[in-house]
């Protein structure tokens, strides 16, 4: 029960930090807010998870008197994070398994009521097959349910994975953060750090030629951004006399 209050604490905090993106105070302190609203406790265990496997990162630390206070941003392994433990096509899959289970044990379950209830019998038999056909009602929507969901992961045009080959996991990425609740527009340099993990040859040339292809082919809308709000500039992508800063899905 503590790991769960732990997780929910946790996914709280990042889901703040997805849709206020910057920098915060580790803990709150007073008046002046922070991502956890306290260090100890849950909220301290929350934090302690949070730096240690890396869905948030110290960006600078200031040292007032005895007291050490460091700022943080969420790192793209929060989206994971959130995506792994709050995303619906999860939370169906596992009530579709929890209905199949209820399903198959429903004849077994029927049998020993009989044995032990003779008496109840019929009346027994009655309500095991409302409840097999309300099962297998649920049971029906979950899995259509289930089918859309698939099919709103994206569907590449022909020639877009030869020509783009992080296509894939980039428009997965983004809708991956939108269901975390992060705002809809993805700054570029997120995207990056996001998909140059695995590809240490991966150049900001090559994202800004794949991310045009992208934007040609319909799958993505690049967004412009303002200069103050450009923290790494080098990420920005100029076309047609535009800066953009930020990517969405289309």
């Amino acid at each position: 029960m503590a790991a769960d209050r732990v997780t929910e604490a946790l996914a709280e905090a990042l889901k703040r930090g997805l849709a206020q993106q910057g920098t915060y105070r580790l803990f709150r302190s007073g008046k002046l807010d922070g991502l956890f609203p306290g260090r100890g406790g849950v909220n301290g265990e929350a934090a302690a998870r949070a730096l240690r496997e890396g869905l948030i990162e110290v960006v600078r630390s200031e040292t007032k008197g005895k007291t050490t206070i460091d700022w943080v941003c969420v790192t793209p392994r929060a989206v994971d994070f959130l995506h792994d433990h709050e995303s619906p096509l999860r939370a169906l899959q596992d009530l579709s398994r929890e209905l199949r289970a209820t399903r198959d044990g429903v004849p077994a379950w029927q049998a020993e009521m009989r044995q032990a209830l003779s008496a109840l019998a019929d009346k027994l038999a009655q309500d095991a097959e409302r409840l097999v056909r309300r099962v297998d009602v649920l049971g029906g929507r979950v899995e259509e349910a289930l089918e859309r969901l698939a099919l709103l992961g994206p569907n590449l045009p022909d020639g877009v994975a030869e020509a783009v080959p992080w296509a894939q996991e980039a428009l997965e990425y983004l809708g991956r953060r939108k269901e975390g609740g992060a705002p809809e527009a993805c700054p570029l340099p997120e995207l990056f750090a996001a998909l140059a993990g695995a590809r240490p040859d991966f150049s900001i040339a090559s994202f800004h030629d794949g991310l045009r292809r992208l934007r040609e082919k319909r799958l993505v809308v690049l967004l412009p951004g303002a200069g103050d709000e450009m923290a790494q500039p080098e990420y920005a992508l100029l076309d047609g006399g535009q800066v953009f800063y930020g990517v969405s899905r289309k």
